[in-house]
């Protein structure tokens, strides 16, 4: 009998904001800039991509656009986003090997 397989959404597990916070740390610590704006987006999409683009002033279809693995957000559209679904950005120091 074949395997039965089925798409996999993150955003369908990102429940609470510290399964969300959890999730865009990973990301973030991966450095990849497309991941991250990638990432943003499906966050965006488990809370409402519309709301969250209603709140910020773009169009749902712009946001979907630029918080895609090939879109290239501004910093304010970051900003923005993450404000909507209850994030901000913060920073920290790399930790080196002593």
């Amino acid at each position: 009998m074949p395997t039965e397989t089925v798409p996999y959404d993150t955003a369908e597990h990102l429940r609470t904001p510290e399964d969300i916070a959890l999730y865009i740390e990973a990301v973030l610590e991966d450095g990849d800039p497309a991941l991250v704006a990638d990432a943003i987006g499906v966050v965006a999409r488990a809370r409402g991509m519309a709301q969250i683009a209603q709140e910020i002033g773009r169009s749902r279809e712009q946001l979907y656009r630029t918080l895609s693995e090939k879109g290239n957000p501004q910093l304010d559209t970051l900003m923005g986003v993450l404000k909507a679904i209850g994030l901000r950005l913060s920073v920290k120091p790399i930790e080196t090997e002593a």
